[in-house]
């Protein structure tokens, strides 16, 4: 971490809400559902599809997580409606996980049958490691149900290597990413290098399987790797996709668009901006020293 990532993370707390919120304008569509439709809207015109994501997780009350189960289905509504090309990205914890995992399991099979009625399709987005088996179980359940339903994986955890072989005998529809959350050491590889290994070796693992993979990353050696790999298999550009945040490193989303890959942009809005900006902030400390230094077109120069 850099001296600059480490003041900007410890002085978050100091931090007046609208200074973060010019932070997080750039990485988040808005608070309502129109600010994110307004955006995907302009991401299409330019080629990109994108993820639709409702910020909000840990719901510790029932009416809480039913009502964001019933957001999900207006967003799903609203895609097909104004003729997005767009899915849905939507976290467990968000729908109830922390609460009872059944009842967890109800509210995405609800907004998984919608999302079925409407040919679209829904990616269960993987937390931190307490919910990790709960989530795969879930999605598990659901894609004997459903062929519209994909989940998460890390390659940061030591166990994923191991949950890939289900998830590959399946033929599970996946995205990759490196983590984000700070996870005990017995269970994930805090090494820069072996993270990115284990991403290549992963990736390589499911593209040759065939399983459809969105491949999450701003890293542009994971990027190159994925493109040589790509190559090498010769493969159709609709087995696979890129994907990236709203407003990360958008010089590299135009470098993989000019050639000639599909390109998924998640796109979070909602009130709950701030706790997860803040939160994000501290969970990713390059994030933040790089948040600073766009805000301040110190990247610039």
């Amino acid at each position: 971490m850099s001296v600059l990532d480490k003041l900007v993370v410890f002085g978050l707390p100091l931090v007046p809400k609208p200074i973060v919120g010019l932070f997080s304008r750039r990485y988040i569509a808005g608070e309502r559902l129109e600010d994110a439709v307004r955006v995907i809207r302009d991401l299409n015109s330019r080629g990109m599809c994108a993820t639709f994501d409702l910020l909000g997780e840990h719901s510790n009350m029932k009416q809480k997580a039913i009502d964001a189960t019933d957001t999900y289905i207006q967003i799903l509504d609203t895609i097909d409606r104004e003729s997005l090309d767009s899915n849905v990205s939507l976290k467990p914890t968000q729908l109830g996980l922390g609460i009872d995992q059944d009842f967890c399991l109800d509210n995405i099979r609800r907004i998984v049958e919608r999302a079925k009625e409407l040919n679209n399709f829904v990616r269960i987005d993987m937390e931190d490691h307490p919910y990790t088996t709960a989530t795969l179980e879930m999605h598990k359940r659901l894609g004997e149900e459903f062929n519209n339903v994909g989940v998460v994986i890390q390659a940061y955890l030591r166990r994923t290597a191991d949950d890939l072989v289900d998830l590959m005998e399946t033929g599970a529809n996946l995205r990759l990413c490196k983590g984000i959350y700070v996870e005990p050491r017995a269970i994930s590889f805090r090494d820069f290098d072996i993270v990115r290994r284990n991403f290549v070796t992963l990736m390589e693992r499911l593209l040759k399987n065939g399983n459809y993979l969105g491949i999450a990353t701003h890293d542009e050696y994971l990027v190159y790797e994925a493109t040589r790999i790509i190559q090498d298999l010769n493969l159709p550009k609709d087995r696979y996709e890129f994907q990236m945040l709203l407003g990360v490193d958008e010089p590299l989303r135009g470098i993989i668009l000019s050639g000639g890959h599909k390109l998924r942009v998640y796109v979070t809005y909602g009130k709950d901006w701030y706790p997860y900006s803040t939160r994000r902030l501290k969970e990713n400390p390059k994030m933040a020293g790089y948040v600073f230094k766009s805000i301040f077109g110190l990247d610039k120069k």
